[in-house]
Parts: structure tokens; sequence; C-alpha cells
């Protein structure tokens, strides 16, 4: 599009072009989603694992996406339209318990999620490690990639890791619904995440460390920063929460015990 700067000069600018997805399960209506639209399958199918609406990824019989009535431009959403196998019914929320969260392009979660925290079980700290030195190039790794936020920004990325494999990316314009993306995926080819690291640019509150534990993953690193019911629910749950992240430097706010310290330093001055 064309723009027009601080000196009154025109220049072409680009963009992310976002609509809403409105998510329907078996005919009913649970929210419309503002995204970048790039993976909606499985945008939808992390929404309803993320919320927990749907117990297991073989309870859903198909998955229907149809922009056509928004047709990528303001105005009607599209639609993503969650089947479940028959006689399966889904998870019934407490409504009163509904939470509004921080979230940004999503934001609302029910209460229960907070109230199931202490059922989450993560590998202990002796089988779920990260070195810095494999941290440093995780980073390195994300810093190469071509991504929508280098060509227009207003987005956020999430990205999952195995070792120095980069697994799979996703942008979009809230950090949940990229999370959520990435838990979708995940469901749909049964992938564990005892032996991930999950990167994310959002800040880390207690929403992001809650679905980073339902994903099953223990490592959760963040460009940005971290906020304190998200430290206490990281703490609780044994989750290694890392943030402000970049190049070189970074803070572990929680679970230390599976960083490994394997990056030697010069001696402070005295």
């Amino acid at each position: 599009m064309t723009v027009h700067d601080e000196r009154g000069q025109a220049r072409e600018l680009q963009i992310p072009a976002e609509r809403g997805l409105t998510v329907y399960l078996d005919k009913r209506e649970l929210v419309t989603l503002m995204t970048l639209g790039a993976h909606p399958e499985w945008l939808a199918l992390g929404f309803l694992r993320n919320q927990r609406l749907v117990h297991s990824v073989h309870d859903i019989d198909s998955v229907t996406v149809d922009w056509s009535l928004g047709e990528g431009e303001v105005g009607e959403p599209g639609v993503a339209a969650v089947r479940l196998r028959e006689g399966v019914r889904p998870a019934q929320p407490d409504a009163p318990s509904r939470v509004v969260t921080t979230g940004c392009g999503q934001g609302s979660v029910f209460g229960q999620l907070m109230a199931d925290v202490g059922t989450l079980q993560l590998p202990p700290a002796a089988q779920a490690q990260l070195a810095q030195s494999r941290l440093y190039r995780l980073l390195e790794t994300m810093r190469q990639q071509e991504t929508v936020y280098k060509q227009a920004g207003s987005v956020h990325g999430c990205a999952l890791f195995q070792g120095d494999e980069l697994l799979f990316m996703v942008e979009d314009v809230g950090r949940h619904n990229a999370v959520d993306t990435i838990a979708g995926w995940m469901w749909m080819h049964g992938i564990d995440g005892a032996d991930k690291v999950f990167y994310t640019t959002g800040r880390l509150t207690s929403e992001m460390v809650i679905k980073a534990a339902q994903m099953g993953v223990p490592v959760l690193v963040s460009r940005s920063g971290m906020t304190q019911m998200g430290l206490a629910v990281a703490r609780s749950l044994g989750v290694c929460a890392i943030g402000r992240a970049l190049n070189r430097r970074f803070v572990c706010f929680s679970a230390p015990e599976r960083l490994v310290r394997d990056v030697e330093w010069p001696a402070p001055e005295a």
C-alpha cells in the first residue's frame, strides 16, 4: 500500500492482511479469531485442544474451512466448521467461570483451564534440558528466517524445535493464534512435546505457559518478557521459561535446572 512518511513523502509499504475466522463445533459457534489465515485447520484444532473443548484428535471427524464469505476483505468472516465423530460430545465449559486474559488476536480462556493446571505433567528436569549453546543456535536460526515480521511487522511468530532442527514455524496477528496453530499441527501429527523447545516472540503470560505445558513442552523461550502470573504457573509446573532472549542475552525466569550451562564466559572484572 502507499503511505506517507514524516516528511510527507509517499512510499510503498507492506502490511499484514488479517481476516476473521469463525470456529464452529458441531454447528455451534464458539469464537471468531482474527488471523492471517496461513493454516486455518490447524488453528481451529489447536484452539479446541488448548481450550479443552475436545479431548482427543481422534474424536474429530472433519475440519472444513470456507473463506468465501469474507473473501479476504473487511466484512463477514470465513468459517472453520469442525465436526465430531458420531456419538462424541464436546466438553461443556462452565460459562460463569470464563476468564478474559491479555491475549491479542484471541485473548479469552475458560476458567477451567486455571483450575486444571495441577493435572499437567512434564518430564523431569534430568530428562528434558536445553544446552545454552543450543539456545544460541535456536536464536540464530530464528534471526535468519524470512518472515512476515521482517517485511511488514505487526505480527507474532511461534516455532517448535527439536534439538537444532526447526520443525514448524507460524506467524499470526496474535501470539495465541500462533501457538494454537502449532498445537493443532502437533495434535494432527501425533507429535509429543517432551523433547521439544517452544519459541515465541510474545510475552510469557500465564495462558502462554499453560498452553505450552498442555502441549507437553518443558522449555519455553521468548524474545519478550514475562508476567507475574506466568512466572507462578511456570514454577508450579516446572517449565523452564527463558525470556528477553536476543542474540547472546537472555534471562532464565524459572526451572534453571533444565538449562545446561555449557558456554564459557570470562570472569567478571573485580
